[in-house]
């Protein structure tokens, strides 16, 4: 009996120097902050995304629907896995997101887009984590960055990383909202740490900020009127009566993200990359609707805005043009009225429409 609990105690003591070495590790690698939790520790999780579903919240994203097996339950993603370990990584920008909402002649970019493919960077990151997890540790591993169907802001809670607030983000009291998600899934029991709970409280300055009433309720979104899904996923033209909401955001939305107060704790970005590569800080609309898609794809080369292609970006372009009444884009967007592509087409009849009645 002496030996079976020494043993214990020795294997607990081991798993424990790993899982604190394996922290400093990811803080070293360049992360913000590195937490465990357990496969199965989000068991609400599918019936949230099953009434998210159900209600047509997911609009065009089809692969929500498809993938949602996996998305819902990581166990059914990974059945080997013991243990997850959840990365944050901080882009916190240093300058203030809406000052360039006041500016109709300047097209808003996502922070997260004005500079190098946070995809590249981050998964580089896990890649080498897991790397030296496999060398110290043994067993086996698999990485994540968004893309995957990795429920990375629920796991991020249960790990402790930060709380879903009511915009539905991960929050923390400590780097803010501001910050990318990882995961490494891993054979290996580590010990989970205590899950984040809500500290939201009273605030409701992120649901206000939305300028298109994206939230149904607090937690609660319908991404079919985010205008992040409507600049990046949404395909075809915009609803009219959203248009007027999107101003002159061109790619992305950051607006619910910036008035959230515990920002004020936010840790600055560490990697350069992350910073707006050229004039994707504040590019003029004006240099932007005339693009080919030879320039869109030079000009977007290692971004994730050259996902979208070049017509769903002029569109969006156009609609923020006709946000700005101006009269002097006529002469930009009217050759733009007889585009190939009809949904550019249409959207430069609608800013020409605009213009000429404001």
């Amino acid at each position: 009996m002496y030996q079976v609990f020494h043993s214990q105690i020795i294997i607990q003591t081991l798993t424990s120097d790993l899982k604190n070495r394996l922290v400093a590790q990811a803080l070293a690698e360049g992360f913000s902050n590195a937490r465990i939790t357990r496969p199965d520790a989000i068991p609400d999780v599918p019936a949230r995304l099953d009434a998210f579903l159900d209600a047509g919240y997911h609009g065009q994203m089809a692969w929500m629907e498809d993938r949602k097996v996996w998305r819902g339950s990581p166990d059914a993603l990974w059945p080997e896995a013991r243990s997850v370990v959840m990365l944050a990584e901080s882009y916190t920008p240093d300058v203030d997101p809406l000052e360039n909402l006041t500016n109709r002649d300047i097209g808003n970019i996502s922070i997260y887009a004005q500079g190098k493919d946070y995809h590249y960077i981050v998964k580089k990151r896990l890649k080498r984590l897991a790397r030296w997890l496999i060398s110290e540790g043994g067993g086996e591993v698999k990485v994540f960055v968004d893309t995957a169907p990795v429920a990375e802001k629920p796991l991020g809670q249960a790990a402790g990383l930060g709380w879903q607030g009511k915009h539905t983000n991960l929050v923390s009291r400590d780097t803010g909202n501001w910050m990318f998600l990882g995961a490494v899934f891993t054979t290996l029991e580590l010990e989970p740490d205590p899950a984040e709970v809500d500290h939201c409280g009273n605030c409701t300055r992120c649901l206000d900020i939305c300028p298109t009433n994206a939230f149904v309720a607090p937690y609660k979104m319908d991404a079919r009127r985010c205008i992040s899904y409507l600049t990046i996923e949404h395909k075809g033209p915009v609803d009219l009566e959203l248009r007027r909401g999107i101003g002159n955001h061109i790619y992305g939305c950051d607006d619910c993200l910036a008035a959230c107060p515990w920002n004020k704790f936010a840790v600055q970005a560490s990697d350069m990359r992350y910073a707006a590569k050229d004039d994707l800080g504040a590019p003029r609309l004006m240099d932007l609707v005339g693009l080919s898609d030879l320039a869109f794809r030079k000009k977007f080369s290692g971004s994730p805005i050259k996902r979208i292609g070049r017509d769903r970006f002029i569109r969006n372009v156009l609609y923020a043009i006709g946000n700005t009444q101006n009269p002097t884009y006529l002469p930009l967007i009217a050759p733009l009225t007889t585009d190939l592509d009809p949904t550019v087409a249409e959207a430069a009849g609608w800013a020409l429409k605009q213009i000429e009645l404001a």
